[in-house]
């Protein structure tokens, strides 16, 4: 496994959360065939008047120009290259030619050429905000640069650009686009992925040793965890997945998930040597009296792993295959290596067991064994006060997920992004397809006015830029026919119409500026923008409560057919069908456990009790993301399914022991929930608190989703703890009489303490 990790891969690509067989997505990839790539345009911009001086003019210039030479770099736009429509009256045609032709020398010049540029219309929007006269330098990169290793230099060597121009102007620079925010979280990813393995092993270690005062208890746990590490990277390199922004994750869960296996056996280990004074015994204990259990935890905790691969979203199936395969492989290499090793070293002296009589922790036992018995009225009232006040702050959740949501509000890239936000409404592109339903249909005037109807309707919307079309080229062209009079930059009318079409020859020159905004035949049209990022709620509103409506009624009497289309907006439609898949793999979780349950316990009743102190948590947790405002996302969604698999553990331990002392103790049930509890809730303690910690640190992340993923999983999994040493024993206390069918035998009493089996046969004869 050591051996793959070198051939591990790193995604760079959008995450492709909705299917190739959704028709919305074939529909996009078909869109993408037939007029080029919406996503592979990166934006410089600046906002800032000492550009409009001779000198730094230059400078932007010769910046253009080197941003051209930059391997996978296609093309570059900005004000110092900008190109216009020039009539040509021998052949009857329109010709492209550059705006300037020497860059201005002096003030005056460049004010002229300025006061050019902003007559140019169809520029007036796009690269200029004619109200503060910010402006857009457009890059358009080669889709299969940015898909390779290329990227790690092309994405670079274009910021590095940028600031050199920074430096010597003192103009800020700002950056945006698809492929800048993909390339800066891929970085984000590699470095966060080391950052969290070493916090990892830095807390679940400290803590470690804070509860068994032995090295030897921190130092070959992690090396466990380390060889598991390393298989989670060999794993996704030998089933050819590539590290996400999910599965970059893994190596940090794999550390707090698998530490508590480690934490059960040792605590088990010395328990047993501290009876019997016998090593060798004590260590075959550990295998014996919970293996099982051990097993079975850890399975529950993939199922909230594995359940993911039902789902349709390739990244949710790689990061569920790759957690739930490890989370097992933790099981098979703590099983053998915890008694192994420990069988050569020495066995645990006084100080090593001292935990076990930890003042202050039985304190806290002996307070919820106190409670559990004297206050169980007191219990279900203050779970069910919990439960009403929770349902309420769950009708107030909300879902909704922006674009780059997942980065702080002070990072430089959301700065970035709203700095082109605010002067030129958005860079997340957005894209409409308008059918005329007959071939050379966008040249007829008819559709051509009802289309520029529609675009002045999108240019209205604060947060939609100026719309670029074939509309705008007719436009363009009716100003260059009229020797580059701004006022005559419109559709022409039906005296003009037919000299300045027949100049365009829109349907035989596939070459020119059009070729990217309409088909071969003439039929189909593209309307490209950019919007703001606005979230998943406002857009759907935007798209289906105002655009839709407004389309339809200036098309009513034509037979333009509008269909919108973009990866903004396939990015929207993602997180709904991620959530959704996320809460369907949650109810399969739920059930897959709720049989593992059955099996375990053969009995109706135990199955509610087991599951109750389970569910609660997920509710409170549920209730406190509509209290606080945390909305349904993909990553807080995922909270839920991955915390019922680990919180179930709690409950099987604590169920184990309490039905072998039910065994020892003669079926007397208040006696075993107190020893349950004395030696169950000290392992769910350690375990809870390393659990806590461990994702505790995942706020550190830049990454909001990792964020909400950390501060959620390690609430519900203290307050999993909390109810299954408090209202998991109060139920048994409530409903379970001890009584136990000497004929039926569940899986769970087949493994009982070698001190039980007298009692046991006992009881059976």
């Amino acid at each position: 496994m050591a051996y793959q990790t070198q051939f591990v891969e790193w995604s760079y690509d959008l995450v492709n959360i909705v299917p190739d067989t959704d028709p919305e997505m074939q529909y996009l990839i078909q869109f993408k065939k037939t007029f080029g790539e919406d996503g592979n345009v990166m934006a410089l911009g600046v906002a800032d008047s000492a550009l409009y001086t001779p000198e730094n003019f230059e400078r932007f210039s010769f910046l253009t120009r080197e941003l051209k030479k930059i391997k996978g770099v296609k093309n570059v736009v900005s004000l110092t290259n900008l190109q216009k429509l020039k009539k040509n009256n021998d052949t009857k045609s329109f010709e492209l030619a550059p705006v300037i032709n020497d860059l201005p020398q002096d003030q005056p010049s460049l004010d002229s050429l300025l006061q050019d540029i902003n007559d140019l219309k169809f520029y007036t929007g796009q690269l200029v905000n004619e109200n503060n006269g910010a402006t857009l330098i457009l890059i358009t990169v080669d889709q299969g640069v940015l898909n390779s290793d290329g990227r790690f230099s092309l994405i670079p060597d274009i910021i590095r650009a940028g600031e050199q121009y920074e430096e010597v102007t003192k103009i800020d620079v700002h950056f945006a686009g698809l492929p800048y925010v993909r390339f800066v979280n891929s970085i984000k990813i590699k470095n966060e992925l080391i950052k969290f393995v070493i916090f990892s092993v830095i807390i679940t270690g400290f803590i470690l040793f804070l509860f068994f005062r032995s090295f030897k208890a921190v130092f070959f746990p992690l090396v466990i965890i380390g060889i598991i590490v390393v298989w989670v990277i060999g794993t996704l390199t030998l089933f050819g997945y590539q590290i996400t922004i999910l599965s970059g994750l893994i190596p940090s869960i794999i550390i707090v998930i698998g530490i508590p296996n480690s934490v059960y056996m040792l605590n088990k280990y010395h328990r047993e040597y501290a009876r019997s004074r016998d090593q060798a015994e004590a260590l075959a204990g550990i295998i014996k009296n919970i293996g099982i259990v051990t097993f079975i935890t850890n399975f529950t905790t993939a199922i909230g792993f594995l359940v993911l691969i039902v789902t349709d979203v390739t990244i949710l199936k790689e990061f569920g295959v790759v957690a739930g395969i490890n989370i097992m492989a933790t099981f098979v290499v703590s099983i053998i290596l915890i008694p192994a090793i420990y069988s050569y070293l020495a066995p645990p002296s006084l100080r090593h067991l001292r935990h076990l009589e930890f003042k202050t922790l039985n304190w806290v036992l002996a307070t919820f064994n106190h409670i559990v018995h004297r206050y169980r009225a007191a219990i279900f009232s203050f779970t069910i006060l919990l439960f009403v006040v929770a349902s309420y702050g769950v009708s107030r959740i909300e879902s909704v997920a922006y674009m780059v949501d997942d980065l702080p509000a002070k990072s430089q890239l959301k700065l970035d992004l709203d700095f082109f936000e605010e002067n030129f409404s958005g860079i997340m592109p957005l894209e409409m397809v308008i059918d005329t339903g007959k071939k050379k249909g966008v040249q007829n005037l008819r559709n051509l006015r009802s289309i520029n109807e529609f675009e002045t309707f999108l240019d209205s919307i604060e947060f939609i830029s100026r719309p670029i079309s074939v509309v705008d080229f007719v436009k363009a062209a009716r100003q260059a026919y009229y020797n580059d009079n701004p006022a005559y930059y419109a559709i022409p009318n039906s005296r003009d119409a037919g000299f300045i079409l027949r100049y365009l020859k829109i349907d035989q020159d596939q070459k020119d500026l059009t070729r990217s905004f309409i088909d071969s035949t003439g039929k189909v049209m593209r309307i490209s923008l950019r919007i703001a990022d606005i979230g998943s709620t406002k857009m759907d509103s935007l798209i289906n409560d105002v655009i839709r409506p407004r389309s339809a009624e200036i098309f009513e009497k034509s037979k333009l057919d509008l269909t919108i289309t973009g990866s903004t907006l396939m990015f929207i439609k993602g997180n709904k069908f991620l959530i959704q898949n996320l809460i369907q793999s949650m109810v399969i979780a739920f059930v897959v456990i709720s049989i593992i349950m059955a099996l375990l316990f053969r009995n109706f009743k135990m199955i509610i009790i087991s599951l109750v102190p389970n569910i609660i948590p997920l509710l409170i947790t549920a209730g406190l993301m509509g209290y606080f405002g945390i909305p349904l996302k993909p990553s807080t969604a995922l909270t839920f399914s991955i915390a019922f698999g680990i919180s179930v553990d709690y409950s099987i331990h604590f169920l184990a022991k309490y039905r072998q002392e039910l065994f020892t103790n003669e079926f007397i049930v208040a006696t075993a929930i107190s020893n349950s509890i004395k030696e169950t809730g000290a392992s769910m303690i350690y375990t809870s608190i390393i659990l806590f910690f461990g994702f505790v640190i995942f706020v550190l992340s830049e990454f909001g989703g990792t964020v909400a993923l950390g501060k959620l999983t390690s609430i519900t999994l203290l307050l999993a703890m909390l109810t299954n040493l408090a209202v998991l024993p109060a139920l048994l206390l409530q409903f379970d009489n001890g009584k136990r069918n000497k004929n039926v035998h569940p899986l769970i009493e087949q493994f009982s303490d070698k001190k039980d089996d007298t009692t046991e046969n006992r009881s059976n004869s």
